[in-house]
């Protein structure tokens, strides 16, 4: 049985068919920004990548979470 994905990672899918880039690629534009706060990056991705609210949420979110567990 498939298990469903939850948290920020479920908008994985509709992210890379939005705006055509994988998530991998998004996440290393996250981690070379000079910006480090949430919603820094989150505003940065809105106005300088055109994506939306929810989406860029998710990526800050997902990624900011696995760069405090490393």
């Amino acid at each position: 049985m498939t298990e469903t994905v939850k948290g920020p990672a479920a908008y994985f899918p509709s992210i890379e068919k939005k705006y055509g880039r994988p998530i991998a690629e998004w996440k290393e534009l996250i981690r070379s920004s000079s910006l480090t706060k949430h919603m820094e990056l989150v505003s940065w991705l809105k106005t300088d990548h055109a994506l939306g609210h929810g989406h860029a949420n998710a990526l800050v979110a997902h990624t900011l979470a696995e760069n405090a567990g490393k």
